[in-house]
């Protein structure tokens, strides 16, 4: 017997935001478009959330006029892909995201937190990211207490990668410094 090859057609971004305009998919429904595929993402549980919590408002204390929070909003990363990553960093341009939404220029930095998405926010997103040309990423590991720290996209591949662990100090050239134990909270 003969295996048959299923032809799929990849949802473009412009299908996808027609969708949920259409009532199809709901803006609150927790799904994402990778690589021209809809995908189920993870329930948000409490220490996921706390830390997001966390995050918004520490930045948004401390970023220039030039630059706003977004939390668990879409970004835009042409051809096929709207990730909602848990934070974006992106730089404020006036009237510019009114209509559309932030892509891989407009972003300083993303944040994944990641409780039990590790594999799929490092091993599917990360790759997607690093495509894009985005040029920092910071997966947080809520399980292993670390935050691993991704920068300068080459060829689908971020070339510089580096593990923050309790006690260490998260720098980015964009942001002041963060202490790991303050976005972790004491030890458990």
């Amino acid at each position: 017997m003969v295996a048959r090859r299923v032809a799929r057609r990849p949802i473009t971004i412009d299908d996808y935001d027609r969708m949920i305009a259409a009532g199809i998919l709901h803006e609150d429904e927790r799904v994402e478009l990778l690589e021209g595929e809809i995908v189920c993402m993870a329930a948000i549980g409490l220490t996921h959330s706390n830390v997001v919590s966390f995050l918004i408002r520490w930045f948004a204390r401390r970023l220039p006029e030039s630059a706003h929070v977004r939390a668990q909003d879409p970004i835009r990363l042409p051809p096929g892909s709207e990730p909602q990553p848990d934070l974006t960093i992106v730089r404020s341009a006036t009237g510019t995201h009114l209509r559309m939404l932030p892509g891989p220029e407009d972003i300083l930095l993303l944040i994944e937190v990641a409780d039990t998405s590790l594999a799929y926010d490092r091993d599917v997103k990360l790759p997607l990211y690093a495509a894009a040309g985005i040029a920092e990423v910071w997966i947080v590991d809520l399980a292993g207490e670390r935050v691993l720290v991704n920068r300068a996209p080459r060829r689908g591949r971020y070339a510089r990668r580096t593990t923050v662990a309790r006690g260490g100090v998260l720098t980015s050239a964009a942001f002041p410094a963060l202490a790991l134990d303050e976005l972790l909270g004491p030890r458990p």
